[in-house]
């Protein structure tokens, strides 16, 4: 059976799924790829016996072998020159009075594209931009725009949790998040508790959301009103994990439900 790697494609595109052929490599390893029309590099993230799907070959590049000394200092040239390219991108974006911020630049391995990543608040037709930058570099020029969440996903950085952030080191794509999420899980609506490092809703709702609403099946909501064996009472607080409340009967009194059964606090 063939094997496909994923990785990390160049410094900022992200994760994506490739044909491994006879490479040995493992996981931290930085690869030479042949990606579409030209020669790119990527670090591998982890290996796996075949693609999700079962299928080869759709997958968009195949991996051509290790990264050797020289590559690896090919690609340090390439970040320098990246950098000077940024430079002169944004002094045409300047100059045509676009709105839009450029957030990185970088160069595929073979130098035969670069690629331009830009935040704009609207549609930006950069059409005459792609054209000069086309001519000054004497390369294929890509534009994309991303979001406050792909931006933190390419910058990278640690998380409230002291992980890596998840959409630097292992996501493939974003998952829909909603604060209705973090409701469900009965968590202060507070954006500083809420939000990661990109300012949305932390990706982890997601993962847990499922969870908390299988165990909430069936749990009263707070501020619910319902019967105990000590009495009617308000329910304060709910522990979904738990499957357990905490009703406040009055005059000073609580009492903790666990499956319909109280004890008194």
């Amino acid at each position: 059976m063939e094997k496909v790697v994923q990785i990390h494609l160049g410094e900022y595109r992200g994760l994506g799924l490739y044909n491994l052929k006879d490479v040995e490599c493992k996981r931290g390893d930085m690869v030479i790829l042949s990606v579409e029309r030209s020669t790119e590099y990527g670090k591998v993230v982890c290996e796996l016996e075949a693609s999700p799907d079962g299928r080869i070959e759709n997958l968009p590049g195949k991996v051509i072998r290790l990264a050797s000394v020289e590559d690896l200092n090919r690609i340090a040239r390439n970040k320098e020159k990246a950098k000077e390219a940024v430079a002169a991108c944004e002094k045409k974006v300047a100059e045509q009075k676009l709105s839009m911020k450029i957030v990185h630049g970088e160069y595929s391995f073979d130098n035969s594209k670069v690629v331009f990543f830009f935040i704009s608040e609207e549609r930006v037709d950069f059409r005459n931009l792609v054209k000069e930058l086309a001519g000054l570099f004497h390369a294929r020029i890509e534009l994309k725009q991303i979001g406050v969440r792909d931006q933190a996903k390419s910058v990278g950085g640690v998380g409230c949790c002291g992980r890596v952030l998840c959409c630097t080191s292992y996501m493939r794509e974003f998952i829909p998040l909603t604060i209705k999420m973090a409701k469900e899980q009965d968590l202060p609506i507070n954006p500083s508790r809420i939000s990661g490092v990109c300012g949305r809703i932390k990706c982890c709702m997601g993962y847990e959301f499922p969870l908390y609403k299988q165990y909430a099946k069936g749990m009263p909501k707070r501020g619910a009103k319902i019967n105990t064996p000590q009495g009617k009472g308000e329910v304060v607080d709910v522990n979904y994990l738990e499957r357990s409340v905490k009703v406040d009967l009055g005059e000073g009194k609580t009492t903790k439900v666990i499956f319909g059964q109280g004890s008194d606090e």
